[in-house]
Formats: C-alpha cells, sequence, structure tokens
C-alpha cells in the first residue's frame, strides 16, 4: 500500500504522520517547532519526514501550513507565527527529499480532512472553523476546495466583525478573529472575572487567583463544571461565532458548518450560543433548510490527515 505524509506546522509544534488512502494514521511524529529562522523550520520538516520515510514507502509530502499560500501550492507568502515570508517550501523541501511536495492552509487541509474522513463526509458544501490561538477558515464547494485567484481565500478571521474595534495582527481592526477564537475566550474570561471576582472564584482558583491568571482551559473546565462566569464568557465567544456564520451563510449557503481547533473541545457548551445566534441572524431563516452546526471528529488530526490526502493529488 502506498503511504503520504501530511506535516501540520504549527508555531509550537510540527505534527507529521504517514497516512494510508482510507485516513488511517500508520504512524505519527511530533517536533518542537524550531521558530528561529525559515531555515531552521525547514529542517526540522525534513528531519520528521527522512525519520518516516526510513520506514514507510512515501509517494508524496503536504505541508498544512498556518497562513497564505501561493496559488501554485508552493510558497508560504506570509504567516504572523513563523519566521517566513514568500518562502519557496515546496522546492526547498523536495531538493531534500526527492518527493512530490506540496503546500496547503492549514485550515483547507483540516476541511478537506473532515469532508473526506470526518464530520462533513458525503457532504459537498461545507464551511470549516477552527477555533484555536486565531480564527481559521476552509471552504468546500461542490465538493472542491476553494483557493480562489491568488491562494489566499478562506481567511475569514480577518473579515471586519466590529468596525474599528480591536487591533488585530494582520494589521487592520475589528477583525473577526478578535471576538471568536481562544484568544478572544481568554480576553472576554479575564474581564468578565475582573468584573464580578465574587462569581468568578471557582474559575480563578483554577489559575494563580487573579483575573490576568485565567486561561483557556480555565475557562473550559469551570464551565462545564457550570461556573457563571465561564458560561457566560463560552456565551459571548458562541454569539461571536455565530453572527459571523450567519453573515457567511448568506453568500455560501453551506450544507454544513464544522468547527474544529483546541476551543472546539468544550462541545455544546460552545455549540449552544452558535446554534442561537446563528439562528436569530439567518436571513430569510423561515424560509431555508439550516445547515448542521457540528464538532469536527477528527480532532487534532484533522490537518494532517487532510494534508496527506491532498498529498495524493485531490
Amino acid at each position: 500500500m502506498s503511504f503520504t505524509i501530511g506535516i501540520d506546522l504549527g508555531g509550537t509544534k510540527i505534527a507529521a504522520g504517514v497516512v494510508d488512502k482510507t485516513g488511517f494514521v500508520v504512524e505519527e511524529l511530533v517536533k518542537p517547532t524550531p521558530n528561529v529562522s525559515a531555515k531552521a523550520v525547514i529542517a526540522a520538516i525534513v528531519e520528521a519526514c527522512s525519520e518516516l520515510m526510513e520506514r514507510h514507502e512515501v509517494i508524496g509530502i503536504c505541508v498544512a501550513a498556518p497562513g497564505f499560500v501561493d496559488a501554485g501550492r508552493s510558497r508560504l507568502l506570509f504567516t504572523p507565527n513563523l519566521p517566513m515570508t514568500d518562502e519557496p517550501l515546496r522546492a526547498k523541501i523536495e531538493k531534500k527529499l526527492q518527493v512530490p511536495v506540496s503546500i496547503e492552509n492549514d485550515a483547507n487541509a483540516a476541511a478537506w480532512g473532515e469532508l473526506r474522513f470526518g464530520a462533513a463526509q458525503n457532504r459537498r458544501n461545507m464551511v470549516m472553523l477552527t477555533v484555536g490561538t486565531g480564527l481559521g477558515g476552509g471552504l468546500v464547494v461542490d465538493g472542491r476546495l476553494v483557493r480562489g485567484a491568488y491562494g489566499v481565500a478562506a481567511e475569514v478571521g480577518h473579515m471586519t466583525h466590529i468596525p474599528g474595534g480591536l487591533p488585530c495582527g494582520c494589521g487592520l481592526n475589528g477583525c473577526w478573529e478578535q471576538y471568536a477564537s481562544g484568544n478572544a475566550l481568554v480576553r472576554i474570561g479575564r474581564r468578565l472575572s475582573a468584573e464580578n471576582r465574587a462569581a468568578s472564584q471557582d474559575l480563578l482558583a483554577l489559575g494563580d487567583g487573579t483575573p490576568e491568571g485565567v486561561e483557556g482551559l480555565h475557562i473550559s473546565e469551570a464551565a462545564k463544571a457550570g461556573n457563571e462566569i465561564a458560561v457566560a464568557a463560552f456565551n459571548e465567544l458562541g454569539s461571536a461565532l455565530g453572527l459571523g456564520m450567519a453573515n457567511l451563510s448568506a453568500i455560501l449557503d453551506p450544507e454544513i458548518f464544522v468547527i474544529g481547533g483546541g476551543v472546539s473541545a468544550a462541545g455544546e457548551i460552545l455549540l449552544a450560543p452558535i446554534r442561537d445566534t446563528y439562528s436569530k441572524n439567518l436571513t430569510a431563516r423561515d424560509h431555508r433548510p439550516m445547515p448542521d452546526v457540528v464538532i469536527a471528529t477528527l480532532g487534532n488530526d484533522a490537518g494532517m490527515v487532510g494534508a496527506a490526502d491532498l498529498a495524493r493529488g485531490a
């Protein structure tokens, strides 16, 4: 059986997996990302792939990267969390490994993984939202990934959500991801905790006792235990997501929204306010079918598995 390698390239770790044509992960390696230079990152990718290729016959590799990828799927144009700008990743990795290589946006790869092997199987029109540190997006229309004319479609996290709002790392203000991401959840949780310390005691106790010590995992844990401040933080986050999703539906009319990324581990605590706000803001909601809104089923492997399948030429 032929195998491909999917690389999930992140700001803190590189996950490399050998995957078969059914989406099964045969072997996986995780290495820290040497976030000091492009040369160091590429060397780490090559090292991980070389180690896997010693044990498996590999016919192709796809790197899922967090940023803008050109239309030829060869260059990483820009990423805010890695020391890479206009980096010819495909050429450099192919030269070292002597197998076909492609580059893909990480949310696109995750969307493809969920479409082929996860929550969106047998669907042809879907939106994937990766709610992690930031907010990524992947679009599938009529069974095909939408990459756009220049390769940088589906950067939905940088739609304007609040004109003149919070500054974003992209250089603009008021982007959707500033209100609908893991970083947003932390900021909301800290603000609500500071405003009502009495109701926040259970949440604060999970950190260092101060609002500034509240982290995303604390908010998730406290919300699952029923803490009202933590639940309110998820309600605010979910409402921001639901509103943006209603706007996307007016343009794309998807069959299904798949919610992934680390924040999605909260499950129904996150989905309930999303669905509520989405249904209230969906245009002509009484005269159209409602798409499903579900949690991704491949978890942290979605980008890696999707990338490996894309390495087969999808």
